[in-house]
């Protein structure tokens, strides 16, 4: 009897452990279920929500087809989509939410107002016309466009030149078309016996910006071996092209740069080689897998790691475009260029935060290569919306996290919708908000307070970089942004002086040296719209000691200072910061201070691009 309950006993165990791994299992897969009715019914009772956050709303698929079909009706020239594009069409590049002015916002929102008009912002190139250009236009009212105005005078000042305009995908596309069909036949010998070359095997890539002067278009173009994690694999040729035509077949090569050598086009490299008077380095051809690029793990997988856990489903509530959590409620969206970004921020009620939001990010980099030495890149050109991409569950997100969709219209024929490329959880934030245990010969004590943020997450594709931007909200009332780098290194072919220029990282491949600066706009309301800067900072006094005058002291004193003006706010790059920068309304509490938020900056940047530098203005921000 003893034996057959210890069978039994064994045989329960065994049960209940399978059934706990296949919950783990299960979980790994999909997101653990909870009463969403119930969840539903907690956020309406529990939760405010009025429809104001709309105004923020992004557009939707619908909207912009119908901006689209108005565009094509109204214009009054023939229009083409982008991927089908030439330099010498026209055609729709962008069409995203046009902002309301702040004022008329903040009219609706705190004092019944009128709900502002909801339009479209639309970015038109113009090639198919005598004084090409790009014109932006306010479209409207929404859902049913009636009406475009052109802003572009108002907004830059005059007229936006055809050479302003981004590259788009299909202009990438035919350069290499191009490559393919007519400047690698030029060079048959040297590419076939150095490059291995059999027509799919290379890739070019542009590199930004295209040129040394406003109005350049001569785009050096970086050759990589057409494998995964090709950013690791660059053969050491570049080539230079003017495409500045509106015609594709006058695009031309205007230099050729191999190995540390330059050369006047493919013919010259072709007959350099032939006489052996080229440098050359045969590349080992990589596997389609991209060997030491793949990203494909080294060791096996270890067990499971830890997991969240939402006893009860999920603390915030989502509804159209509005979060609210605890103490916090916002409005978020997912703009086609500048990416996630958040409106109408409050705390217990009290707005702190109009709008934050990602302006531009910045790389500067360094190499012995042109098209290395030359990249500047502006992010904001791609775009941080069209580029985000697909999260995956329990890696880019947790698994219980709240996964939401993108919709982008930018360089495309149609809305694009991203699935699931937003995402919003609650997570444990590591350290107590606050804690103290007291053992004193009196008195035996000890109070914590637990402490979870809210995360609003998206993830950002920027070519080899995947930029991961956060959202950070604190239960004590504190909001962060915090950015991180992954992906693939920007890598050169490492010849000649290359270990000046940052660290080899394969036989043929240098990691390069660069820069990263992330601009965001901050619109802080604290306590409404009318607020100063204040800095706080200490400073040592030699004083007497009261008690006995022999003595002296070094007293710590608090230095206070109101930066009356912005040119006072602005401080530069590297510049000495105050301690303490404090944000302050224009109240104050019961004690008589001034109620506010401190700015706290926890990161850091390399060197600005020097001012000299025709280039600078573009990027003046990262002063």
């Amino acid at each position: 009897m003893k034996m057959n309950m210890k069978l039994v006993c064994a045989l329960l165990a065994i049960c209940i452990a399978v059934a706990i791994l296949g919950w783990i299992f299960r979980t790994g897969r999909e997101k653990p279920h909870f009463c969403e009715s119930h969840h539903k019914d907690w956020c309406l009772k529990n939760r405010g929500h009025d429809g104001h956050s709309l105004v923020f709303a992004d557009l939707t698929p619908k909207e912009m087809v119908q901006v689209k079909k108005y565009l094509w009706n109204n214009l009054g020239v023939p229009l083409v989509a982008p991927p089908l594009a030439k330099p010498s069409h026209n055609c729709i590049y962008s069409i995203v939410l046009h902002l309301p002015p702040k004022a008329e916002v903040l009219e609706f929102l705190d004092h019944q107002g009128r709900k502002p008009t909801r339009q479209a912002l639309a970015v038109v190139y113009f090639g198919n016309q005598e004084d090409p250009n790009v014109t932006e236009y306010v479209v409207g009212p929404l859902p049913k466009p009636t009406y475009h105005q052109d802003i572009t005078v108002q907004k830059y000042g005059g007229k936006l030149p055809y050479y302003r305009r981004y590259l788009l995908r299909v202009d990438s596309v035919k350069i290499n078309v191009l490559f393919i069909g007519k400047e690698y036949p030029k060079a048959p010998n040297f590419m076939r016996w150095i490059l291995d070359y059999n027509v799919t095997n290379l890739l070019g890539l542009p590199a930004l910006p295209p040129g040394f002067e406003s109005g350049d278009r001569k785009v050096w173009m970086r050759i990589f071996q057409n494998v995964a994690g090709f950013y690791l694999h660059p053969v050491g040729l570049e080539l230079q092209m003017d495409v500045s035509s509106l015609n594709v077949s006058e695009w031309k090569v205007l230099n050729v740069f191999y190995n540390g050598q330059y050369f006047r086009d493919m013919e010259e490299l072709e007959r350099e080689f032939n006489a052996g008077r080229v440098r050359v380095v045969k590349v080992k051809k990589a596997p389609l897998d991209g060997g030491y690029s793949s990203l494909k793990p080294r060791v096996p997988p270890k067990s499971q790691g830890p997991l969240q856990y939402e006893p009860r489903g999920p603390r915030y509530c989502i509804r159209d475009n509005q979060v609210t959590f605890m103490s916090w409620s916002f409005a978020f969206g997912m703009e086609a260029n500048r990416g996630p970004r958040i409106f109408d921020v409050r705390f217990q009620g009290e707005r702190i935060v109009y709008e934050l939001s990602i302006q531009d990010a910045s790389a500067l980099y360094g190499s012995n290569s042109p098209a290395i030495m030359v990249t500047r890149l502006m992010d904001l050109g791609v775009g941080f919306g069209r580029s985000a991409v697909t999260l995956t569950r329990g890696v880019d997100c947790p698994y219980v996290a709240t996964y939401l969709d993108g919709h982008y219209f930018l360089d495309s024929s149609r809305p694009i919708t991203r699935k699931n490329s937003l995402c919003i959880f609650e997570q444990n934030a590591e350290i107590p908000l606050r804690r103290h245990y007291e053992d004193h010969v009196i008195s035996e004590f000890y109070g914590a307070l637990a402490d979870s943020v809210l995360v609003f997450r998206s993830i950002s594709v920027m070519g080899n970089y995947d930029y991961i931007w956060d959202f950070v909200f604190h239960q004590n009332g504190a909001v962060g942004i915090r950015v991180h780098a992954s992906g693939y290194i920007q890598a050169s072919f490492f010849f000649g002086d290359a270990a000046d220029f940052g660290n080899r990282v394969e036989d043929l491949t240098l990691g390069t040296i660069h820069t990263h600066s992330i601009h965001y706009k901050v619109d802080l309301d604290i306590g409404g719209a009318k607020n100063y800067l204040v800095t706080n900072d200490m400073t040592f006094t030699k004083v007497k000691a009261p008690w006995d005058q022999e003595h002296e002291i070094n007293q710590i004193r608090l230095v206070r200072d109101v930066l009356e003006t912005e040119d006072k706010a602005a401080f530069r790059l590297h510049d000495d910061l105050p301690r303490n920068i404090y944000f302050a309304a224009n109240s104050t509490n019961r004690w008589g201070h001034d109620r506010g938020y401190r700015i706290q900056i926890h990161s850091f940047s390399g060197d600005h691009l020097p001012e000299s530098d025709p280039m600078e203005r573009a990027i003046s921000w990262g002063r």
